[in-house]
């Protein structure tokens, strides 16, 4: 059984009962969908819903998930993504069930796999009342007439950050930041020195994967001592689910926050 990356090669016949999600903002988007009884099993990371991270069976990380669990909870469909999960095992479960694997880099990718999911699980109308609210918040987002630079630190020792052609250097953009690592692909490490000449005007501490806290603030802000520090709600920046529909309003109080950091 191939992967499926697009609508065109997805069997027809295939009607989606049983579904694995092996990605956390999908899994949410799953439920809002109103598939609750039809999502058998997800990951150790797919905390939200509540509900379902107490009660639906758990396959795994999403880097570490286990294909033998997967294959008990006899799925028809698994959705993966290419970034999230791990090649060889999304390849050994599409040994067996279909995949649908996700590639997200922008907010129009985004939008394009909430309409996808919706056509292949029969929950069309709804995705698109989902997509519908994404979109007006987005385009109803003010976004100030001077971008501010900033840079975008996911993990510690070493410092990591989103690089350009990532979700989240994407969503930094359509909230009026400007990547200063935008030139640099994935997650490259940022060495704070490399920017003494020219520092972002703000660096983002963000509460996942490395759960940067409070007592992070003096430390980082010792690296970057021109620049204003905050901590930022990754599932808001790199979350590609319903998720979305929350991002304009959180990145306008962000944008309050930081108005006058000039």
């Amino acid at each position: 059984m191939p992967l499926h990356t697009t609508l065109d090669t997805w069997p027809k016949e295939v009607q989606a009962h049983r579904i694995v999600s092996l990605v956390p903002s999908i899994s949410e988007l799953l439920f809002d969908l109103g598939l609750d009884e039809r999502v058998v099993g997800i990951t150790k990371f797919c905390v939200h819903p509540k509900e379902w991270f107490k009660i639906k069976k758990r396959v795994g990380g999403t880097k570490t998930v286990k294909p033998d669990k997967i294959r008990e909870l006899a799925p028809d469909m698994v959705i993966a993504n290419l970034e999230e999960n791990v090649e060889e095992q999304v390849m050994e479960i599409a040994s067996f069930c279909h995949v649908f694997l996700t590639d997200i880099k922008t907010l129009e990718d985004a939008l394009k796999m909430i309409e996808d999911i919706g056509t292949l699980t029969g929950t069309f109308s709804q995705a698109t009342i989902i997509r519908q609210k994404i979109e007006n918040g987005f385009a109803g987002l003010t976004r100030p007439t001077g971008r501010m630079s900033a840079l975008y630190l996911i993990w510690r020792n070493p410092f990591m950050a989103a690089g350009g052609d990532t979700f989240i250097s994407n969503l930094m953009e359509k909230a009026g930041f400007s990547n200063v690592v935008s030139n640099r692909q994935r997650y490259p490490m940022a060495d704070p020195l490399a920017f003494r000449e020219n520092p972002p005007d703000v660096v983002f501490l963000s509460s996942e994967p490395y759960p940067f806290g409070a007592k992070h603030l003096k430390e980082i802000g010792s690296f970057f001592p021109d620049s204003r520090i905050e901590l930022v709600d990754g599932e808001i920046f790199s979350w590609y689910g319903s998720r979305l529909i929350h991002a304009p309003a959180y990145f306008c109080d962000l944008m309050q926050r930081l108005k006058n950091i000039r």
